[in-house]
């Protein structure tokens, strides 16, 4: 039976529209078939480029549109999804010089040595194709930059991957929208429509990963979510990556000295990172180390008159909300937390933001504060007073994998005084916990640049690589090596004369 799917205002919890219908498993078929079609299509890399730039224009041309409809769906409100779509037609701009560049195919030519040892070596030639067709799986708090023509949609169209996007619930007119301005843009470069596909439902989702022609999958969402996704991309009989982003807490350690320095700057500047979007980040900063004593707590009044002054928000759906509020105040009932600003709701949609405090040493006891080194996803932080080095790096080193670890230091740790051995020792141990080490910063925002990175250790991904910056191309591509393969024969980028132009390593010196 076809079961509708309704565009929400998330201000009044109503339905606005009947947007499409969840996906039959006929459906996904069909439409992993047709984008598996399309897929030699992609092989010319300056038609692919030609693609997402064509994408990046339609959506600028498209942005009141695109916008009024993402902010009906979702509440963000115009600045911030303004922004978003800006972010995201760079995001496939960027993709688009990647491809034009050719060095993400990683071309290695080895020519034939018959006096190499130990063993004579034949004619090699390496590089890189892609893996086929891409399920993409759209994020609830980002519905462009993460959605349908986010990094994992505009990274396999660049790797020369079609894509079958699942549509997030939470945004489905504005995922059916941009869908079609990303298929318009294919027909306009020359392309089949069906490079992007796009199906609604949660049964839709399963059926798209167990699909035999579906190649990899990458998702941003929920650990429960993420991880039966990602065991099921394992368990299929042809098992396939599963580039998953779960959950993230993003500590904070602000040491003595910093604090001593700007503990207000400090303060303001964690209120204004962690009520963010209303919390929303996957970066958003949710446990904080500050030291005890006099300077900790100027700290601790900065942040609390920085937070109860933030204004209340709403969150992209009631059951998100819900957790929120039940989270919130499961953290606050345990014994020896304090809640020097309660997070809470406001009337019947929003949410107030808040943190918590707690002494360190409840971190390292018996487990019975767990529940503070998981993820609450919304406006709230979690605020450890730690009396000592010791004591701070026994929670580092009860903490799971994140995305981003923070450093707070003063001006003379890292200046090259004696003061940087500790400082060194500090980003050694948050460099163990995440993929993106800030110092005197804050980890919400994430830049879209060829160094960056988005990933760390599990639960933040379940792999190594990032979902942001140049190298997430790297997800949809295998390496193939040509042996002894007479030049008639090999792809235009392996042959000697490089009518390509690309950078290239021949016999080991890089061209």
């Amino acid at each position: 039976m076809a079961v509708p799917v309704w565009s929400v205002d998330p201000r009044t919890g109503k339905r606005r529209e009947q947007v499409a219908v969840e996906a039959t498993a006929g459906e996904v078929d069909a439409a992993v078939r047709a984008a598996a079609a399309a897929l030699p299509a992609l092989a010319d890399r300056s038609v692919r480029s030609r693609l997402l730039r064509g994408a990046a224009g339609l959506l600028e041309r498209s942005a009141d549109e695109v916008v009024a409809v993402a902010d009906a769906e979702t509440g963000l409100g115009t600045p911030r999804l303004t922004g978003e779509l800006a972010r995201t037609a760079y995001q496939l701009r960027a993709f688009a010089d990647v491809v034009d560049e050719g060095a993400f195919l990683d071309v290695i030519i080895d020519h034939a040595d018959p006096a190499a040892t130990p063993i004579p070596r034949p004619d090699l030639r390496r590089w890189k194709v892609p893996l086929g067709v891409v399920a993409v799986y759209a994020a609830s708090n980002f519905p462009l930059a993460f959605s349908v023509p986010g990094g994992d949609t505009a990274s396999a169209l660049a790797a020369g991957c079609p894509v079958v996007v699942k549509a997030h619930p939470d945004h489905p007119a504005t995922s059916a929208l941009v869908a079609d301005l990303l298929r318009q843009a294919a027909t306009e470069a020359g392309l089949p429509a069906d490079v992007v596909n796009l199906v609604h439902g949660f049964q839709a989702g399963i059926e798209l990963i167990g699909h035999p022609l579906v190649a990899a999958a990458g998702f941003t969402g929920s650990i429960p979510g993420g991880r039966a996704l990602h065991d099921a991309a394992a368990a299929r009989p042809r098992p396939i990556p599963f580039y998953g982003e779960l959950g993230s807490l993003n500590p904070v350690v602000v040491t003595p000295a910093a604090a001593a320095e700007r503990a207000e700057q400090i303060g303001t500047g964690l209120a204004a990172s962690f009520t963010l979007g209303s919390g929303q980040f996957c970066t958003k900063p949710g446990l904080v180390l500050v030291p005890d004593g006099p300077d900790g707590d100027r700290l601790a009044a900065a942040l609390t008159s920085a937070a109860e002054q933030a204004p209340a928000g709403v969150l992209l759906d009631s059951r998100m909300r819900d957790n929120f509020l039940k989270g919130a105040a499961a953290r606050a009932e345990l014994p020896a937390v304090t809640v020097p600003v309660p997070a809470g709701a406001d009337g019947d949609l929003g949410v107030r933001p808040g943190y918590l405090a707690v002494p360190a040493a409840e971190l390292t006891a018996d487990g019975a504060y767990d529940l503070l080194i998981e993820e609450c996803f919304g406006p709230l932080t979690v605020l450890v007073r730690y009396g000592s080095a010791a004591e701070r790096d026994a929670v580092l080193d009860r903490l799971p994998g994140n995305l981003t670890a923070t450093a707070h230091l003063s001006a003379a740790e890292g200046s090259g005084s004696a003061s940087d051995a500790g400082a060194a020792d500090l980003l050694a141990r948050l460099t163990a916990l995440a993929g993106r080490v800030l110092v005197n910063g804050w980890p919400t925002g994430v830049a879209v640049a060829p160094a960056q990175h988005h990933g760390g250790p599990y639960p933040a991904t379940t792999s190594t690589s990032t979902s942001v910056g140049a190298t997430a191309i790297e997800r949809w591509l295998r390496p193939v090596a040509y042996q002894d393969t007479p030049p008639a024969l090999l792809p235009p980028e392996l042959r000697d004369d490089n009518p390509a132009g690309l950078r290239r390593r021949v016999d080991g010196v890089l061209s």
